[in-house]
């Protein structure tokens, strides 16, 4: 999968250095990877939500973080809609964000 945007991921890194390890590895699994629906993500990734419209949610660091993607497995593309603290992830609508 093509992930947009993998800045994201350095950034977060940078301001929360404890899951920066988990993040990139994550990262590589998902670049790694062709998923053709969320089913297949869940069987790789066992510990994730499935929402609805392709999004899944990712628990990062023991679920201090969450990353929201949005997939389109046709195109082969993950796009980073949302990666923050917990705290703020309960302030969004990962449904629509």
């Amino acid at each position: 999968m093509r992930i947009i945007s993998s800045k994201v991921f350095r950034e977060f890194a940078m301001k929360h250095p404890d899951c920066g390890k988990q993040l990139n590895l994550l990262k590589k699994d998902l670049e790694k990877k062709s998923f053709e629906n969320s089913n297949q993500v869940k069987d790789y990734f066992p510990y994730i939500s499935i929402l609805k419209d392709n999004r899944v949610v990712f628990n990062i660091h023991g679920n201090e973080y969450r990353l929201v993607i949005k997939f389109n497995f046709n195109s082969k593309i993950a796009f980073v809609r949302f990666l923050g603290t917990h705290t703020d992830y309960d302030k969004i609508d990962a449904n629509s964000i």
